[in-house]
Protein backbone atom coordinates (compact mmCIF):
# COMPACT_ATOMS: atom_id res chain seq x y z
CA UNK A 1 0.00 0.00 0.00
CA UNK A 2 0.93 3.41 -0.97
CA UNK A 3 0.36 6.35 1.29
CA UNK A 4 1.76 10.12 0.79
CA UNK A 5 1.35 13.21 2.71
CA UNK A 6 0.55 16.45 1.02
CA UNK A 7 0.96 20.20 1.76
CA UNK A 8 1.71 23.88 0.75
CA UNK A 9 4.07 26.88 1.16
CA UNK A 10 3.13 30.03 0.50
CA UNK A 11 -0.74 30.05 0.85
CA UNK A 12 -0.45 33.34 2.61
CA UNK A 13 2.37 35.38 0.29
CA UNK A 14 1.64 38.49 -1.56
CA UNK A 15 4.60 37.53 -3.78
CA UNK A 16 5.76 34.72 -5.42
CA UNK A 17 4.31 31.60 -6.17
CA UNK A 18 2.07 29.37 -3.98
CA UNK A 19 3.72 25.83 -4.04
CA UNK A 20 2.36 22.71 -3.25
CA UNK A 21 4.25 19.48 -2.43
CA UNK A 22 3.22 15.42 -2.37
CA UNK A 23 5.40 12.72 -0.34
CA UNK A 24 4.64 8.90 -0.86
CA UNK A 25 6.16 6.25 0.84
CA UNK A 26 5.12 2.76 1.86
CA UNK A 27 5.39 3.22 5.69
CA UNK A 28 5.25 5.97 8.00
CA UNK A 29 8.54 5.01 9.89
CA UNK A 30 10.48 5.19 6.24
CA UNK A 31 10.38 8.99 6.44
CA UNK A 32 10.31 9.61 10.32
CA UNK A 33 13.69 7.85 10.51
CA UNK A 34 15.17 10.76 8.04
CA UNK A 35 13.79 12.87 11.01
CA UNK A 36 11.56 14.44 8.92
CA UNK A 37 9.07 17.58 11.16
CA UNK A 38 6.90 20.68 9.74
CA UNK A 39 9.32 22.39 8.14
CA UNK A 40 8.71 25.87 10.45
CA UNK A 41 10.85 23.70 13.15
CA UNK A 42 13.67 23.66 10.80
CA UNK A 43 16.49 25.68 10.01
CA UNK A 44 16.89 26.63 6.57
CA UNK A 45 20.02 24.23 5.84
CA UNK A 46 18.89 21.36 7.53
CA UNK A 47 15.33 22.03 5.58
CA UNK A 48 17.46 21.83 2.16
CA UNK A 49 19.45 18.51 3.55
CA UNK A 50 16.07 16.70 4.11
CA UNK A 51 14.85 17.83 0.96
CA UNK A 52 18.02 16.25 -0.94
CA UNK A 53 17.30 13.14 1.30
CA UNK A 54 13.33 12.96 0.30
CA UNK A 55 13.54 13.49 -3.16
CA UNK A 56 16.43 11.29 -3.64
CA UNK A 57 14.48 8.51 -1.82
CA UNK A 58 10.80 8.85 -2.10
CA UNK A 59 8.57 9.56 -4.88
CA UNK A 60 7.46 13.70 -4.88
CA UNK A 61 5.34 15.68 -6.99
CA UNK A 62 5.85 19.17 -6.81
CA UNK A 63 3.48 21.92 -8.26
CA UNK A 64 3.42 25.32 -8.59
CA UNK A 65 0.80 27.85 -9.00
CA UNK A 66 2.13 31.24 -10.27
CA UNK A 67 0.66 34.34 -9.46
CA UNK A 68 -1.03 35.05 -12.11
CA UNK A 69 -2.74 32.24 -11.40
CA UNK A 70 -4.25 32.70 -8.43
CA UNK A 71 -5.42 36.41 -9.19
CA UNK A 72 -7.26 34.56 -12.05
CA UNK A 73 -8.58 31.78 -9.76
CA UNK A 74 -12.48 32.03 -10.24
CA UNK A 75 -12.93 30.35 -7.26
CA UNK A 76 -12.11 30.11 -3.17
CA UNK A 77 -8.95 29.54 -1.94
CA UNK A 78 -9.60 26.39 -0.41
CA UNK A 79 -11.14 25.55 -3.33
CA UNK A 80 -7.92 26.28 -4.98
CA UNK A 81 -5.82 24.66 -2.42
CA UNK A 82 -8.29 21.70 -3.10
CA UNK A 83 -7.90 21.14 -6.70
CA UNK A 84 -4.08 21.63 -6.39
CA UNK A 85 -3.67 19.14 -3.66
CA UNK A 86 -5.64 16.46 -5.65
CA UNK A 87 -3.36 17.29 -8.59
CA UNK A 88 -0.85 16.23 -6.51
CA UNK A 89 -2.21 13.13 -5.12
CA UNK A 90 -3.38 12.03 -8.50
CA UNK A 91 0.56 12.21 -9.77
CA UNK A 92 1.62 9.86 -7.07
CA UNK A 93 -1.11 7.44 -7.47
CA UNK A 94 -1.39 6.61 -3.27
CA UNK A 95 -4.26 4.43 -1.60
CA UNK A 96 -4.48 6.93 1.41
CA UNK A 97 -3.56 10.74 0.58
CA UNK A 98 -3.28 12.60 4.74
CA UNK A 99 -3.42 16.42 3.64
CA UNK A 100 -2.85 19.73 5.89
CA UNK A 101 -6.34 20.77 6.37
CA UNK A 102 -7.03 23.94 4.61
CA UNK A 103 -10.81 24.58 5.73
CA UNK A 104 -11.52 25.53 9.12
CA UNK A 105 -13.36 22.01 9.04
CA UNK A 106 -10.74 19.17 8.33
CA UNK A 107 -13.61 16.75 7.21
CA UNK A 108 -15.24 19.61 4.79
CA UNK A 109 -11.92 20.02 3.18
CA UNK A 110 -11.02 16.48 2.95
CA UNK A 111 -14.52 15.83 0.55
CA UNK A 112 -13.48 18.90 -1.71
CA UNK A 113 -10.20 17.51 -2.61
CA UNK A 114 -11.91 13.95 -2.72
CA UNK A 115 -13.87 15.41 -5.22
CA UNK A 116 -11.06 16.24 -7.77
CA UNK A 117 -9.30 12.70 -8.04
CA UNK A 118 -10.49 10.53 -10.65
CA UNK A 119 -8.88 7.55 -8.83
CA UNK A 120 -10.36 5.25 -5.43
CA UNK A 121 -7.97 6.79 -2.60
CA UNK A 122 -9.02 7.47 1.22
CA UNK A 123 -8.67 11.26 2.12
CA UNK A 124 -7.10 11.49 5.43
CA UNK A 125 -7.65 15.67 6.32
CA UNK A 126 -6.50 16.97 9.39
CA UNK A 127 -5.47 20.15 10.64
CA UNK A 128 -2.23 20.91 11.27
CA UNK A 129 -0.90 17.16 9.72
CA UNK A 130 2.70 18.68 9.12
CA UNK A 131 3.26 18.31 13.24
CA UNK A 132 1.76 14.50 13.52
CA UNK A 133 2.15 13.00 10.09
CA UNK A 134 5.76 12.19 8.48
CA UNK A 135 4.70 11.85 5.18
CA UNK A 136 3.25 15.31 5.57
CA UNK A 137 6.24 16.77 7.73
CA UNK A 138 8.33 15.87 4.27
CA UNK A 139 5.58 17.17 1.76
CA UNK A 140 5.94 20.46 3.78
CA UNK A 141 9.56 20.47 3.59
CA UNK A 142 10.01 20.03 0.01
CA UNK A 143 7.12 22.70 -0.51
CA UNK A 144 9.13 24.77 1.59
CA UNK A 145 12.27 24.88 -0.27
CA UNK A 146 10.86 24.66 -3.73
CA UNK A 147 9.34 28.21 -2.76
CA UNK A 148 12.11 29.30 -0.93
CA UNK A 149 14.44 28.88 -4.28
CA UNK A 150 11.44 30.56 -6.28
CA UNK A 151 11.87 33.60 -3.86
CA UNK A 152 15.69 33.35 -4.52
CA UNK A 153 15.41 33.40 -8.11
CA UNK A 154 12.87 36.71 -7.90
CA UNK A 155 15.37 38.43 -5.40
CA UNK A 156 18.40 37.87 -7.39
CA UNK A 157 16.01 39.97 -9.95
CA UNK A 158 14.44 42.58 -8.34
CA UNK A 159 16.41 42.80 -5.07
CA UNK A 160 15.46 42.57 -1.64
CA UNK A 161 12.05 41.69 -1.55
CA UNK A 162 11.55 40.00 1.83
CA UNK A 163 9.79 36.51 2.55
CA UNK A 164 7.13 37.86 0.29
CA UNK A 165 4.46 37.83 3.34
CA UNK A 166 2.56 40.68 4.19
CA UNK A 167 3.57 40.85 7.49
CA UNK A 168 7.26 41.40 6.74
CA UNK A 169 8.09 44.79 6.63
CA UNK A 170 10.98 44.70 4.00
CA UNK A 171 8.30 42.84 2.10
CA UNK A 172 5.95 45.83 2.62
CA UNK A 173 9.17 48.87 1.77
CA UNK A 174 9.74 46.68 -1.30
CA UNK A 175 6.12 46.79 -2.61
CA UNK A 176 5.53 50.76 -1.70
CA UNK A 177 8.92 51.49 -3.40
CA UNK A 178 8.45 49.47 -6.49
CA UNK A 179 4.37 50.47 -7.10
CA UNK A 180 5.57 54.27 -6.01
CA UNK A 181 8.37 54.26 -8.85
CA UNK A 182 5.98 51.91 -11.67
CA UNK A 183 2.65 52.92 -11.06
CA UNK A 184 1.27 49.16 -10.67
CA UNK A 185 2.48 46.51 -8.72
CA UNK A 186 5.20 44.05 -9.80
CA UNK A 187 4.43 40.78 -12.11
CA UNK A 188 5.09 38.26 -9.03
CA UNK A 189 2.83 39.99 -6.63
CA UNK A 190 -0.96 39.07 -5.89
CA UNK A 191 -3.01 41.46 -7.33
CA UNK A 192 -6.52 39.93 -5.72
CA UNK A 193 -4.90 40.55 -2.49
CA UNK A 194 -6.18 43.69 -0.40
CA UNK A 195 -2.16 44.16 0.36
CA UNK A 196 -2.09 44.83 -3.01
CA UNK A 197 -4.94 46.54 -3.48
CA UNK A 198 -4.41 48.63 -0.24
CA UNK A 199 -0.82 50.07 -1.30
CA UNK A 200 -2.25 50.64 -4.86
CA UNK A 201 -4.70 53.15 -3.68
CA UNK A 202 -2.22 55.00 -0.72
CA UNK A 203 0.19 55.72 -3.76
CA UNK A 204 -2.49 57.07 -6.30
CA UNK A 205 -3.47 59.20 -2.88
CA UNK A 206 0.16 59.80 -2.45
CA UNK A 207 0.35 61.13 -6.10
CA UNK A 208 -2.80 63.35 -6.13
CA UNK A 209 -1.56 65.23 -3.61
CA UNK A 210 1.77 66.02 -5.54
CA UNK A 211 -0.62 68.30 -7.67
CA UNK A 212 -0.64 71.66 -7.55
CA UNK A 213 -3.77 72.30 -5.78
CA UNK A 214 -4.34 69.24 -4.69
CA UNK A 215 -5.73 68.80 -0.81
CA UNK A 216 -3.53 69.87 1.81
Amino acid sequence: MILCGVDEAGKGAVLGPLVVAGVACRRKRDLSDLGVKDSKALSPARREVLAGEIRASFPVEVLQISPGEIDARGMTMNALMARSHARVISALHPAIAVVDACDVVASRYGAMVSGHLDNPCRIVSRHHADRHHPAVSAASIVAKVERDHAIGVLKVEYGEIGSGYPSDPGTIRFLEGYIRQHGHPPPMARRSWETIRTLVTQAEQSSLLDFPGGDP
